[in-house]
């Protein structure tokens, strides 16, 4: 295995985190079928399976699995090595991990996140699956739930709402729905037409941004937090839904909450979503 390509090791690292090619393929730029010869190459070379490979997705093997956690510690240690290298010299690239409509809001106010002369780039990672920090894939993250992990600082955000939109302006049934598809639906608020409105779901999509899509083009109706749902001219709101409220804290390793920069980039994103508590906590519609 000495002999195996690093960067086949990092292909399985991206693979196994977004669970399959496809998410993987947004990631790198590969295409599925390239990231696929790869995995399989990195198999073969290795002599061992590390993947379970279904229509839904790439779960690991036992042996996936030992080789996922041996790389994270190498990963891990090798960022740690960068950042100590780094420091005064060349930019550091920080890796933010949130959602995909807290991801779409701070890009929206990148430059309150991220100026011109900082000595740090930014590296939104955004999905609806939970941050990981534990090996410092992630240097700040977002959750929907508290932490209990012993080795994570937190900091509570304001609280994030959701609503029923529609199209703003349209007569939309209320028997047409529109949903992220069942084995994409990760998040509470994707899950919720599935468990109450399931026989009414005309159009699903892979991804929520596409979901939001359809909701403004008028296919139908559909459920997103307000942070996404009151900021699109294109959409009104048609009911709230408290009960999908939760809280959200961002996080980040205890041992690196003090680096400067990473304290800088938590400081001004708490000072963004604090500004605008009444849009995220369903205050403004």
């Amino acid at each position: 295995m000495k002999d195996i390509p690093w960067d086949l090791y990092q292909l399985f690292l991206i693979v196994a985190r977004r669970k399959g090619l496809a998410g993987a393929a947004a990631e790198t730029g590969l295409s599925p079928p390239t990231l696929g010869r790869k995995i399989l190459a990195l198999e073969e070379m290795a002599g061992e399976s590390y993947f379970h490979r279904a229509q839904t997705g790439y779960t690991l093997t036992p042996r996936g699995q030992a080789l996922y956690s041996e790389l994270q510690e190498m990963e891990a240690a090798a960022r740690k090595l960068r950042y100590h290298y780094a420091e005064g010299h060349a930019p550091v690239r920080l890796r933010i991990g949130a959602g995909t409509w807290n991801t779409a809001f701070m890009i929206a106010h990148i430059q309150t996140l991220c100026t011109d002369v900082d000595p740090f780039y930014l590296d939104f990672h955004a999905g609806e699956e939970r941050t990981r920090l534990a090996h410092r894939e992630t240097d700040i993250g977002f959750r929907a739930f508290e932490p209990e992990e012993a080795n994570l600082a937190i900091q509570k955000l304001p609280p994030t709402a959701y609503a029923i939109y529609k199209a703003r302006g349209a007569r939309v049934p209320d028997h047409r729905w529109v949903a992220v598809h069942g084995t994409n639906a990760l998040s509470t608020y994707l899950k919720w037409p599935h468990q109450n409105r399931a026989d009414d779901i005309v159009f699903t999509v892979n991804r929520a941004a596409e979901m939001r899509d359809l909701i403004v083009a008028g296919a139908g109706l559909g459920v997103l937090p307000c942070i996404c749902g009151d900021r699109e001219p294109g959409l009104e709101r048609v009911q709230p839904l408290p009960a999908l409220q939760h809280d959200q804290w961002l996080v980040m390793n205890s041992e690196d909450r003090h680096r400067p920069e990473i304290r800088t980039v938590i400081n001004r994103i708490i000072k963004l979503f604090r500004a605008n508590a009444d849009l995220i906590s369903g205050r403004r519609g």
